[in-house]
């Protein structure tokens, strides 16, 4: 019976044609690859959510007719955000899966050979998943916060009856707790950006020793602006 669904299961994935996908996620290499990708992927998304929320600052009617219009498309917004959920969790699955290899792989070294400076386990993979995980836990409030009350799945149980984007989107982040929280999730993805971003072009193949100076500086930058740009949203 198992060996009847595994052969169905390889058959679907020749006819998908996804045989070189599964190929490429089965080594170390591949899946870094992968989440170098998705990591960009993800980048862009940040940049417009965040200049879609900055209209904040322009004004109730200026942030209102964007989120209207944007729900408007609700097609095309179902498409996007079903490929966004598909983009985070590929990205989320990899980031687990490697520090698992990675883990292994020190457990394995540190058997053979112990290190001279004993103790030293805190390096940028640790940092990287350390802060993804306070991102993951962000972004899942902030889907709880606004994403969902907007479909009216209330799970705060503040008062969003008859309120405009604008007065739900201030009146969450009016909340001092929340102010709090989301503030600190800002830095910490700006943290998670400084190291991720320039990571990613590395995972790609990208790292020319000529370009590379570059583009960890505009790595910084763009981590600075990102954190920047969503923690005065709320402070």
């Amino acid at each position: 019976m198992e060996i009847g669904s595994a052969r169905s299961k390889a058959g679907l994935i020749d006819r998908v044609g996804l045989r070189w996908f599964f190929r490429l996620l089965s080594s170390s290499i591949g899946q870094k690859f992968v989440m170098g990708i998705t990591g960009l992927l993800l980048c862009g998304f940040l940049v417009a959510h965040l200049a879609g929320n900055l209209l904040l600052f322009a004004g109730e009617k200026w942030f209102n007719d964007y989120a209207h219009k944007l729900h408007e498309q609700w097609e095309l917004l179902i498409v996007a955000e079903t490929g966004l959920a598909v983009l985070f969790l590929a990205h989320v699955y990899l980031a687990f899966s490697t520090a698992i290899g990675n883990a292994r792989a020190r457990h394995e070294q540190y058997s053979v050979k112990q290190p001279k400076v004993a103790g030293r386990i805190i390096g940028a993979n640790t940092w990287m998943f350390a802060s993804g995980a306070v991102v993951l836990g962000f972004v899942i409030l902030h889907l709880i916060d606004l994403r969902l009350a907007a479909d009216g799945i209330n799970l705060r149980g503040l008062d969003y009856k008859d309120k405009t984007p604008f007065e739900v989107t201030v009146m969450v982040l009016s909340n001092p707790i929340s102010r709090v929280v989301y503030t600190i999730g800002a830095i910490i993805l700006g943290v998670h950006l400084s190291h991720g971003f320039a990571s990613a072009f590395q995972s790609l193949g990208l790292n020319h020793p000529k370009y590379m100076p570059l583009i960890k500086v505009v790595g910084q930058v763009f981590a600075f602006v990102i954190a920047i740009g969503f923690a005065s949203l709320a402070l």
